[in-house]
């Protein structure tokens, strides 16, 4: 379901719904620019950063645009999957049974015609195909190329998509003469009305083909396995895509091949977690560490880099590295990196070092713990 609380990806841009997409790009830049965290350093400078990419990433695309303005955030959700150009929420009128076509009953009924009829052998576009691919965490953040395994649907190279054997050819059906479509007459509700329905001699494909092709069977279309090598830009987030134009299934009667959506999933990192452009992990220290500060060498996607803690450094404190986190796609800049402490109390002492222990506990008192100092004369007002 769409968030309620989602701002109209034209309204985050600024830019009107028949916006050309020159205007898109110029209105994505100037917001991009004036948003980006490493420029603004707003509290919510990061958060309008995201939205701006989120909103530009769909009306850049003239598919997911489409399916924008058509359905709205439930056009562009992961869970919406319409199939290769068809009516996502049924088959309308067209979609009934039992009475016919009623869409081409009541179009014939108002002087319309029949739209299919009109176009039965029409060039369709070929469905998208949707592969996954598993990246490391560093190969997510720095880019990479993959090889991928993919199942589609291709134009039969032996014909060259008619369907018909070497030296024949597809012969237009005589009943319905091409249209795929033949008009039947009905009564309904005492009227004599006008339908068209699929041609049951060429089974509404409007040709025949007597001597089909021996490698597609007279599909004009073969299903083939193909090994193919997609870039997985820097700085790609699990769940994006990497859309490869022109590589889906091929399309029908003429019509362009859909394309391949390369779905991302980055595997777990042992040390790292990231949102957005930014990476985060814990840390470590001694209780020497904490109270005296010094040196640590802190673990990045770079390597590691040196950093001091300054004394008295309580668990959970965190610093940042600037610049040591993920690249934003399309750009050079990158996010930071979040390290947050976490103090280590020593176990399995010797009996040894618990005497220097309360030693030093006997001898720093309440000079050297502020928090707990403050804790027992509260607790000394309110109870004694």
């Amino acid at each position: 379901m769409a968030n309620k609380n989602k701002r109209d990806y034209y309204e985050v841009l600024g830019v009107e719904k028949n916006a050309a997409e020159d205007q898109i790009k110029k209105a994505y830049r100037k917001l991009a620019a004036k948003y980006h965290p490493d420029v603004n350093h707003e509290a919510d400078a990061e958060d309008k950063f995201k939205e701006i990419n989120e909103a530009y990433e769909v009306l850049s695309d003239a598919d997911k645009r489409a399916r924008y303005d058509q359905f709205g955030f439930a056009g562009v959700d992961p869970n919406f999957a319409p199939g290769g150009g068809g009516d996502p929420f049924g088959a309308g009128f067209g979609g009934f049974s039992g009475f016919g076509d009623l869409g081409d009953i009541f179009g014939d009924f108002f002087g319309g015609g029949s739209t299919r009829t009109r176009s039965a052998n029409r060039p369709l576009r070929g469905e998208n195909v949707v592969v996954q691919v598993e990246v490391t965490f560093e190969e997510a953040a720095f880019g990479t190329q993959k090889e991928i395994n993919v199942s589609r649907v291709e134009t039969c190279d032996q014909c060259g998509g008619s369907g018909a054997a070497e030296g024949s050819q597809p012969e237009t059906c005589p009943q319905c003469h091409g249209s795929g479509q033949v008009r039947t007459t009905q009564s309904f509700m005492g009227m004599t009305m006008q339908s068209t329905a699929p041609c049951p001699t060429c089974q509404g494909k409007g040709k025949l083909i007597k001597n089909p092709c021996t490698r597609c069977k007279g599909k004009g279309r073969i299903k083939r396995a193909r090994k193919l090598k997609v870039d997985i830009p820097a700085g790609i987030d699990a769940g994006q895509s990497v859309r490869l134009s022109n590589q889906g299934n091929a399309g029908a009667n003429g019509g362009p091949n859909g394309d391949l959506m390369v779905a991302v999933r980055i595997k777990p990192h042992e040390l790292f977690t990231r949102e957005g452009s930014n990476v985060y992990c814990e840390m470590p220290i001694s209780f020497c560490q904490a109270a005296c500060g010094g040196d640590i060498e802190v673990p990045t996607l770079d390597g590691k880099v040196r950093y001091n803690v300054p004394e008295g450094t309580q668990t959970g404190t965190t610093f940042r590295l600037k610049g040591k986190g993920i690249p934003y796609v399309g750009y050079k800049n990158r996010g930071d990196q979040y390290v947050t402490v976490v103090v280590e109390t020593p176990t399995r002492l010797t009996k040894e070092q618990k005497d220097l222990l309360h030693q030093f506990e006997t001898a720093t008192a309440y000079s050297a713990q502020p928090k707990k100092k403050s804790f027992f004369e509260k607790l000394k007002r309110n109870f004694e």
